[in-house]
């Protein structure tokens, strides 16, 4: 079963770092990523950076469309003009039928704000306390929701169309 994981961290430049800790994570095989991204949000900045981590996943990653638009609902919506919006709108509806739910998105928003980071995971058989564990020391606050076999393999068809 694949599992959408999103860990907050309390400094802009926190989530960015735990690559290295990612990558040794599943050496030791304790995670297998299947794709990442980090957001980063300066506190002087109006809104965040984002970025596909492409080093920690193989073949199997989604598309940097899939990425872009979840982070397009989560933090740029009020930016959207009317006929992006609309698309927005259509994709918020597919998502929701694979579990990315309105309650989630707000979560998100609400919790990752002007001087905090998060990391974005879609991985395979995560063991979520060792994870937790290594990453102590970043201030990481676990926010998670899981995806079974069907729900993951739709999330690919609604993003490889």
């Amino acid at each position: 079963m694949a599992t959408l994981t999103v860990w907050k961290f309390d400094s802009a430049d926190a989530a960015a770092q735990v690559e290295s800790v990612l990558q040794s994570l599943q050496k030791q095989q304790v995670i297998t990523i299947l794709d990442a991204a980090v957001v980063s949000w300066p506190e002087e900045a109006t809104k965040p950076k984002t970025k596909q981590l492409h080093n920690l996943v193989g073949a199997g990653a989604l598309t940097g469309t899939f990425w872009g638009m979840l982070f397009g609902l989560i933090f740029f919506v009020p930016l959207l003009g009317a006929a992006i919006g609309a698309a927005a709108g259509a994709l918020g509806g597919k998502l929701t039928d694979i579990g990315i739910d309105d309650d989630f998105i707000k979560e998100i928003k609400e919790q990752v704000t002007p001087g905090t980071s998060a990391l974005f995971l879609m991985t395979l058989g995560a063991q979520t306390e060792k994870v937790s564990d290594a990453l102590p020391e970043h201030s990481a606050e676990l926010i998670h929701s899981n995806l079974d076999t069907k729900t993951e393999a739709r999330l690919r068809e609604i993003f490889s169309e």
